[in-house]
């Protein structure tokens, strides 16, 4: 499926590739939640790097996050680089060189309507701010930390892993 994006002022428009488009995790982390996470969490999903095509790249910004922020003199940087338009600082995508055939473009930048999932994880709730409160349903499943199935092994599992 393309998935089509941009920022919100449109300096910044991208498209790629992705077999995984259902937005189903909410990542709470603290990273995630001060960074683009206008409910206290953010969604991305997963993208082929190779395919992706962007307009506006001159207005692409990249920010790595500090891993334990409050620690500077001690902490490191993150390898996952956040990509977000300098105009207006919409998040659009993440890449990590750790898995360099993917992006993640955060579902907030997609134009178009992507596929509503069935069910929902939320993760990294060990870091969610004291006011949000989680969804918790029958559809809904929980974990402190990261789930065992990857994006793509979980839209497999739900027989939704478009080829």
């Amino acid at each position: 499926m393309k998935l089509k994006g941009s920022c919100h002022c449109q300096s910044v428009t991208f498209e790629v590739q992705s077999h995984t488009p259902y937005p189903f995790m909410r990542c709470y982390c603290s990273i995630c939640r001060k960074t683009a996470g206008g409910g206290g969490y953010a969604i991305n999903i997963m993208g082929i790097a190779s395919t992706l095509k962007v307009s506006g790249s001159k207005t692409v910004q990249v920010y790595r996050a500090r891993l334990q922020p409050k620690k500077k003199s001690q902490s490191k940087l993150s390898s996952g680089e956040r990509h977000f338009c300098k105009r207006c600082g919409s998040y659009l995508w993440i890449y990590d060189p750790e898995w360099p055939e993917l992006i993640h473009p955060f579902a907030s930048a997609i134009d178009i309507p992507l596929p509503k999932p069935l069910k929902s994880i939320n993760i990294m709730l060990d870091f969610s701010a004291t006011w949000c409160k989680p969804s918790a349903s029958k559809q809904t499943t929980n974990f402190s930390r990261y789930p065992q199935l990857s994006i793509e092994e979980w839209h497999k599992k739900q027989g939704i892993y478009i080829k």
